[in-house]
């Protein structure tokens, strides 16, 4: 259930909730999640993007997928053209909603295969920017550095946040359900993570991210 935020503290710009499976979860998929996965986490390398590169053998360099969250275009488009692509934006929020469906999945949060463009249980929303008054054009060149506290503090959430997927696995196997303390923990840290990506890499807020799970 969400909490009602306060007047004066208005949501984030970046919304995570994941919709809690309030039922008897398949213990079969579950034993098995670590290989159920592979599967469509192919699927999200290739969207994501990558290379092999050859050059030792062939000067050969072998390129797939479409390349990734765009990062360094937006970067320079908002700062020397105050401009945020809206196609680019659609992509941007395509990719995570996709990548964040494939982390519920292999983190156990849903049993239900991962989607490549239903919404499903994950649920991710942030607004498109208008750049003039809403960004600070030469910030995307600083925020990557002022958000390390948070890659600190998300080192340390995500061992934990990996603790509670295995004590979750055997949880399941046994009873058929996710602790419900346990799921609301992880979710939490998706949320962080895509509160600082939405600042840092995604860039469609100049808000600093709340140090904060809910």
């Amino acid at each position: 259930m969400k909490t009602a935020t306060p007047p004066n503290r208005p949501d984030y710009p970046a919304t995570l909730t994941i919709d809690y499976p309030d039922r008897p979860l398949n213990r079969l998929t579950t034993f098995f999640r670590i290989f159920t996965v592979i599967p469509i986490a192919i699927v999200l390398g290739l969207v994501a993007g990558g290379r092999i590169d050859l050059s030792m053998a062939s000067g050969l360099t072998w390129e797939w997928g479409a390349g990734g969250i765009l990062f360094l275009p937006v970067l320079l488009m908002v700062l020397f053209r105050q401009k945020y692509p809206r196609w680019w934006f659609d992509w941007n929020l395509a990719l995570t909603r996709f990548g964040n469906r494939v982390a519920a999945y292999a983190s156990l949060l849903t049993d239900v295969y991962p989607s490549t463009d239903e919404e499903q249980s994950v649920h991710i929303e942030f607004p498109y920017p208008d750049v003039a008054t809403d960004l600070d054009r030469a910030l995307p060149l600083v925020k990557w550095l002022l958000a390390i506290p948070h890659y600190i503090i998300l080192v340390f959430l995500g061992i934990a946040a990996f603790v509670c997927v295995v004590i979750a696995w055997f949880a399941i196997l046994f009873t058929g359900r996710y602790p419900r303390s346990l799921f609301d923990f992880v979710v939490g840290v998706y949320r962080w993570s895509l509160r600082v990506s939405a600042y840092a890499f995604l860039l469609i807020t100049d808000r600093y991210p709340p140090f904060s799970l809910d």
